[in-house]
């Protein structure tokens, strides 16, 4: 009986199964974008911290930002088949709702080359609300992260691609 691979349309394996990094010499350098966003829920009273910049720990809006913009250039060094990009902006915003007691995060990374960096932008909004997460654990260990997802890219052989609206 022939076994049927999983890992067909994958493009980090091989045809036997096994990952590989994928190769992007004969691709075009393009300008590429992604965007990418998440959330962080907490309790009233946390969200108040952070929008009042009383946390104990800090300004914690202004150092998620740094946190993510740092994690967006470390993406190749935590996820295995990335290849190391020269990114040329990196861009992590934040949106207050109150309604929701959330802090939104909204990452966006560019770079002129041959793969995309849609894996950068979501590790930078990913690490970004994890900070908060840290900065703020000690008001609140049941924060939830959630809502990590790719928003929209442009660029490179595949074109531009944006995210359906978010069910919530």
């Amino acid at each position: 009986m022939k076994k049927q691979s999983v890992t067909r349309g994958l493009s980090h394996f091989d045809a036997h199964g096994q990952a590989w990094m994928v190769d992007v010499a004969e691709k075009a350098e393009t300008r590429r974008v992604a965007k990418a966003r998440g959330r962080i829920v907490m309790l009233a009273a946390t969200l108040r911290l952070i929008v009042a910049g009383d946390a104990k720990k800090g300004d914690v809006l202004g150092i998620a930002r740094v946190a993510g913009i740092q994690a967006a250039k470390q993406t190749s060094t935590l996820i295995p088949l990335c290849h190391p990009l020269a990114l040329t902006r990196v861009e992590v915003a934040f949106e207050i709702d109150r309604r929701q007691h959330a802090v939104n995060c909204i990452a966006t990374a560019e770079t002129v080359g041959r793969t995309g960096v849609e894996m950068e932008a979501l590790t930078a909004a990913g690490v970004a609300l994890l900070t908060i997460y840290d900065m703020c654990k000690a008001v609140d260990r049941g924060m939830c992260i959630d809502m990590l997802r790719l928003e929209e890219k442009s660029g490179g052989k595949s074109g531009d691609w944006k995210a359906p609206p978010a069910r919530r």
